[in-house]
């Protein structure tokens, strides 16, 4: 029971006896002595009338509010849940939120991706900032602070009509400015579909060509990434480095010795599934064209932090030199602004579809 007070210390928005000494299932229940300075609120898609129909429908091009609410407050968990009839509406669904009247969102995803979901199917896994429950239960834990406003929208790009949109966003409203240098929840979508294999010596020392999970500018800390890769050939496809490159770095400060091992498992996730608070592999497939696999990383025990620029990059095979079918999305926090994030791809572009590749 570390783990959960662990996030909330890391992310800066604990109590301070929680932030001081994390240290077991007691700091949970014994904080419950402590006064809290905030009123806790929920913006939901409860029924109006007092009735049972507590969802929204979405029809094909609308955007759907989920949250518009003055701050200052702390968005402490969001809970989805979709009843649709599309194939893929994980992935057609976009999901973006935005921070004191910013005009360009702060998290941009489709809906799926941004719970892990990158193939555009649910599976369920555990973890500490995000989890998906039985049966379609999507949930998010991450602290996103506003200073003054924050807006959270859906748009439907999809052809068919959201039966049901079920949502629960839980926040605390504080009667104090938060603090001048609090961090703002950034998260961003990319993807390579398929990516362009490099022919090459072997070598890669600069991340050329690699996959790039984030490139942010500003000060702030990387606190992980949901990655899933769609095989378009046979083979393994995770002899890809990890390399971050820090304040304009020319060559990773960080660097790593594989994809499976950079999401914490080793020799090929060893064929099976596993989800824990940090790290998993929750979809394991076989070596072979089609197959499908989804990951995750935390660094909630300790973010990559930055001043300047962060470029969060991965080899997409060794020194790049698989076409797969990669979909991520970054998690981070910094300073305001941020930069532009690449345009998100259109709805088609965006499905999981097989690109056969010889090796």
């Amino acid at each position: 029971m570390r783990e959960p007070v662990l996030l909330l210390a890391v992310l800066g928005i604990a109590t301070s006896a929680l932030a001081q000494d994390p240290g077991g299932p007691g700091d949970l229940l014994s904080s419950l002595t402590e006064p809290k300075d905030y009123v806790q609120k929920r913006a939901s898609s409860y029924d109006r009338t007092g009735g049972n129909e507590d969802y929204r429908q979405i029809v094909p091009g609308e955007t759907l509010t989920l949250l518009d609410e003055a701050g200052p407050g702390v968005i402490t968990h969001v809970w989805v849940t979709i009843a649709s009839p599309e194939l893929f509406h994980l992935k057609k669904l976009v999901l973006r939120m935005y921070w004191d009247g910013e005009a360009t969102p702060s998290v941009e995803a489709p809906i799926g991706d941004f719970f892990g979901q990158g193939l555009g199917d649910y599976f369920l896994y555990q973890s500490i900032p995000l989890a998906v429950g039985a049966d379609k239960a999507l949930n998010s834990f991450f602290p996103m602070p506003f200073s003054s406003h924050a807006r959270i929208t859906v748009t439907n790009e999809g052809r068919r009509k959201v039966d049901a949109f079920y949502f629960n966003i839980d926040y605390r409203a504080h009667s104090k400015a938060l603090p001048a240098d609090t961090l703002y929840f950034h998260a961003q979508y990319r993807q390579c579909a398929p990516c362009q294999a490099m022919v090459s010596d072997g070598k890669n020392l600069t991340g050329e060509n690699n996959y790039v999970w984030i490139e942010a500018t500003g000060r702030g800390h990387f606190a992980g990434v949901t990655m899933s890769v769609l095989e378009n050939a046979d083979g393994w496809w995770g002899e890809g480095d990890d390399m971050f490159f820090v304040d304009g770095e020319r060559l990773p400060s960080i660097n790593g010795t594989g994809t499976e091992d950079y999401f914490l498992g080793a020799w090929d996730f060893g064929g099976k599934p596993f989800s824990y608070g940090l790290f998993g592999a929750p979809v394991v497939g076989a070596e072979r064209a089609g197959a499908r696999w989804s990951a995750y990383r935390f660094h909630l025990d300790s973010p990559i932090t930055f001043t300047k620029s962060l470029s969060a990059t991965i080899e997409h095979g060794h020194a790049d030199d698989r076409a797969d079918n990669y979909y991520s999305v970054a998690y981070w926090y910094q300073t305001e602004p941020h930069a532009a994030f690449p345009v998100l791809p259109a709805v088609e572009d965006r499905l999981p579809r097989l690109h056969p590749a010889g090796m």
